[in-house]
C-alpha cells in the first residue's frame, strides 16, 4: 500500500475524494504511455488474447479511423542524416557506425494515442521514430519515447493494465478501483508511473528526448555482446512550456513549432548508447539503470526537411523495433515481440483501408543540410 500511496500522493491530508481524484489522474497518464505500445498474443492462451484483439481494443477505446494507426495517429514525417562519431564501431559492427560514415534516414515525430486530429497537449508522450537506410539494403528501425521508463514489464502487465485504466463510458475516466487493484498486484507498475510524472515536459519535440525504454544487445566485431539502452538527446537546451504556448489556439502546436524549427535550422540530436553491466534488468523496461553507467556518443541524427504524411513516405511503414541491422539484436524484454506483432496488425489493417489527410499539414522544408 505504500507505493500505491506513494503514487497517488495520499496521505492523512487528503481527503478519499481527493486521492480517488488523483488516482484517476495518474491512472489517465499510464493508459497515454501504455498507448506508446501494444500487446502481441502468445504469451497469454492463444485461443483468449491476440495481438488482433489488443488492436480490437485501441479501435473501440479511439473510435474507427481508417487508414491511419492505431496508435500514434496523429504524425508528421521527417527526413535528414545520421554522421557517425566513430565511437560505436568499437561495441557493434553495425555499418552505420563506422568512423566518418554518414546514413540517410527517414522518420516520424508522433503523438501517442489512437485520435489522429486530437488537439496537441504538452502532457501527451511523444515519440520519434527512425529508419537508418544502410547499404545494401539494411535498415535499421527504431521508435522511442520521451518517457523515462516504460510503465509495465510484461505482455500480462500491458494487458492487464489496458482493461484497468479503460475509460468508464459514464464518467470518461478510468475506474478508481480498477486501478486501485491495478497498482496492488502491479507494484512495478506503479514505481514507474512515479518516475513518468516526475519527468520535465519540454516546450517541444526538437528539446525532447526520446529514449529506447527496451533493452537491445549490440555485438562487436570480436563476438562480445553489450546489453544497451539508447536515448536521442537534443543539442538545443530542454525549456519548459511557455504560458504562451499554453494559450496558443493553435491545434497542432507541437508540430508546426517543430517544422518552424527545421527551417530556421537542422535539428539535432546526439545518439548516446549506454551500456549496461551484469546484473542490469534487460527484460524489465519498468526499472532504469544505474545513472552511473558508460555511456556512448554514437553520432548525431540531424533533421533536415518535413512532409506531411502521404502516399509513399512515413506514413506507409511500419516502424517495427526487431528491423535491425547487423550488429545489433534485440534483448530478452518480451515487450520486444509483443511490439513488433501489433504493429504488424496495425499495419496490414491500415494498408487495406482508405486513406483521410493528416491533420498536420506541413509544407516541407527547403531541404539544405540533407
Amino acid at each position: 500500500m505504500s507505493l500505491l500511496n506513494d503514487l497517488t500522493g495520499a496521505d492523512s491530508a487528503l481527503s478519499p475524494r481527493a486521492a480517488c481524484l488523483r488516482l484517476t489522474a495518474i491512472g489517465a497518464l499510464v493508459a497515454g504511455t501504455t498507448g506508446a505500445f501494444a500487446y502481441a498474443g502468445g504469451w497469454l492462451s492463444p485461443g483468449d488474447l491476440t495481438q488482433g484483439r489488443i488492436v480490437d481494443r485501441f479501435e473501440q477505446v479511439n473510435g474507427p479511423h481508417p487508414g491511419f494507426r492505431r496508435n500514434h495517429a496523429k504524425g508528421l514525417c521527417l527526413a535528414g542524416r545520421f554522421e557517425s562519431s566513430g565511437r560505436g564501431a568499437g561495441v557493434s559492427t553495425a555499418s552505420l557506425f563506422g568512423t566518418g560514415r554518414v546514413t540517410p534516414i527517414t522518420g516520424r515525430i508522433a503523438l501517442a494515442g489512437g485520435q489522429p486530429y486530437a488537439a496537441d497537449a504538452a502532457t501527451t508522450v511523444r515519440s520519434l521514430a527512425l529508419r537508418f537506410h544502410l547499404p545494401d539494403g539494411e535498415e535499421w528501425r527504431t521508435g522511442n519515447n520521451d518517457i523515462p521508463v516504460f510503465p509495465v514489464r510484461s505482455p500480462e502487465g500491458f494487458y492487464a493494465q489496458l482493461l484497468a485504466a479503460k475509460p468508464d463510458p459514464a464518467t470518461g475516466r478510468p475506474d478508481p478501483e480498477a486501478l486501485k487493484a491495478f497498482f496492488a498486484a502491479h507494484p512495478e507498475s506503479a514505481k514507474a508511473a512515479s518516475l513518468i510524472k516526475a519527468r520535465t515536459i519540454t516546450s517541444g519535440f526538437a528539446d525532447d528526448t526520446f529514449r529506447s525504454l527496451n533493452a537491445f544487445r549490440f555485438i562487436a566485431a570480436d563476438g562480445t555482446r553489450t546489453p544497451v539502452r539508447w536515448a536521442f538527446v537534443p543539442e538545443q537546451a530542454a525549456t519548459e512550456e511557455s504560458p504562451a504556448q499554453r494559450s496558443r489556439a493553435d491545434k497542432n502546436v507541437l508540430f508546426d513549432d517543430f517544422e518552424s524549427a527545421v527551417r530556421r535550422a537542422p535539428v539535432r540530436w546526439h545518439l548516446v548508447v549506454t551500456l549496461g553491466q551484469p546484473g542490469d534488468p534487460t527484460a524489465d523496461a519498468t526499472r532504469p539503470w544505474p545513472v552511473e553507467r558508460q555511456s556512448l556518443d554514437v553520432g548525431t541524427v540531424i533533421v533536415a526537411d518535413t512532409q506531411s504524411e502521404a502516399d509513399g513516405n512515413c506514413r506507409d511503414v511500419n516502424f517495427d523495433p526487431l528491423v535491425l541491422p547487423a550488429g545489433i539484436v534485440g534483448s530478452d524484454d518480451p515487450l520486444l515481440s509483443a511490439r513488433s506483432a501489433a504493429y504488424a496488425q496495425s499495419f496490414t489493417r491500415r494498408a487495406g483501408e482508405p486513406k483521410t489527410p493528416s491533420a498536420v499539414q506541413n509544407t516541407p522544408a527547403t531541404g539544405a543540410g540533407l
